[in-house]
Parts: C-alpha cells; structure tokens; sequence
C-alpha cells in the first residue's frame, strides 16, 4: 500500500481549473452530502465554523468515498495545528493570514518529515498511515502534502511576490473578505480598489508560477475570476446555500400565513 496520490495538488500545479466550495456547517452528514454534489474540492472550515480536530476528522472520513478532495483550513497557521491535521488524514492545509515568507516558510517545513520539515514522526498510530498500513508513510507523504497559504490583507500583498517564492507554498488564496475590509471596504469586495487589488495579486501569483485561488459568491465574480487566471476557485458555502434555500421556501408560502 502507497501513500494516496494528492489528485489536487497535481491539478492546481498543472493548471488544471478545480471548482470547490465551502463545507462549514461543522457535520460530517452534511459534509457527505457536499462530496457528492460533484465538486472537485471542499473546504472544512476550522476558522470561521464550529470545528475541533475530531469534527474535522470525522468529516474527512464522511468523504472517503468521495470524489471531491478534501481541503482543511486551519484557524492559525500553528505547527502543531498543521501536525494533527495531517495526522488525522488531511493531506491538504488552508491557512489564513500569511503576512510573510517568513511565515510561509515555517509553514512549508511544518507540513513535511526531518531533515527538510519539522513535522513531528508519530505516523505510526496516525490515521495518515492507515494506523502503519501503509509502510513508507514517512518517506513518501512529503510529496503529496499540499499547502495553500491565504493572502488577505495590505501586508500579505506587501509581502506577497516573496510569499509565492516560497519551496513549499503550493497556492496562494486571496481571501477577498478580509482584503476588502483591510483596505477600508468592510463588507465591499466588489469596490473597485478591491477588485484592482485582486486582479493584481492574481498577476503577480501566476508570474511566480504558483497557482491562485480565490472564494467568488456570484457567479459573475467566479467567471471574471477564471478570467483573471484562477485555478482553483470555490464558488458557495454550504451554510448560505442552506440558509438562502430556506429562507426563499419560507417566503414563497408568507402570503398563507393566517
């Protein structure tokens, strides 16, 4: 038994479009449910949703079967946050607010095995290794591991040419909320400085050789960011699929109401 192929990460680096979304209602049924709508990735979020290391897991497991990769975003970029998902089975990270190739670095060395990491040797009671199935976990999980380092503010852009140079940094996420706000548009992504920004950091990724990606709510904002270069791009949240459904159902029978 060999490690899982990264089908992902071999996309994104040769510049295949992979089309995802965002799984944050914390639930590993609703998390199957996403795996099999059809997309190529899904985010579990454990930044902005109610997750711990174990809901995580159990939502990786919820998509075993699926043909959708799982993506885990973190809430900080901890090495020893980085330790456990990948231990749990996550062979991709997300984590937001990389302001540094300082930071970038340490966190490429946290993702892969001594002498080039400093990701801790415990593969073999880890559900990575398939609790030792898979002998060579150690030598071989380096190569498919996959970091995505989110870019989303004045000094993440700042610092964002140094950031995409980094061995290790597999894609760079522009996190178009955060930006907005951190540029003085709150809650204005689509503001034209906003939108300039994005479109400069996507250049500027894509001319160090380093895939972008980037979460578009509309579908006019994720084609203009296809067109701008994007390659992986998560176009919804599960969360507001859910709400924005229910509250239309609910609307469309108001006027029965007594």
């Amino acid at each position: 038994m060999q490690v899982p192929e990264n089908g992902f990460k071999a996309a994104i680096a040769a510049g295949r479009v992979q089309i995802g979304a965002w799984v944050g209602l914390a639930d590993a049924y609703a998390a199957e449910v996403a795996g099999e709508a059809g997309f190529d990735w899904l985010v579990i979020d454990g930044e902005h949703a109610p997750n711990d290391m174990r809901s995580i897991m159990a939502q990786l497991q919820a998509l075993g079967r699926s043909a959708s990769h799982p993506v885990v975003r973190l809430p900080v970029g901890r090495d020893w946050m980085i330790k456990q998902a990948l231990d749990i089975g996550a062979q991709t990270v997300l984590v937001p607010m990389v302001e540094s190739a300082e930071q970038a670095a340490m966190l490429a060395r946290a993702m892969r095995y001594p002498p080039g990491g400093t990701r801790g040797v415990g593969a073999a009671l880890a559900r990575a290794s398939r609790f030792s199935g898979i002998p060579d976990y150690v030598t071989g999980a380096d190569a498919q591991v996959c970091l995505l380092v989110q870019v989303e503010n004045r000094a993440g852009l700042a610092a964002l040419d140094d950031i995409a140079a980094v061995d290790g940094v597999d894609g760079v996420f522009i996190g178009p909320a955060d930006l907005a706000a951190d540029l003085g548009y709150p809650g204005q992504p689509g503001a034209p400085a906003v939108q300039a920004a994005i479109a400069d950091a996507v250049a500027r990724i894509s001319a160090a050789g380093k895939p972008a990606g980037i979460l578009a709510l509309s579908e006019a904002d994720a084609r203009a960011a296809l067109s701008l270069g994007v390659t992986f791009l998560a176009v919804g949240i599960d969360v507001l699929v859910l709400a924005q459904g229910m509250r239309a159902l609910a609307a469309r029978f108001a006027d029965a109401r007594g």
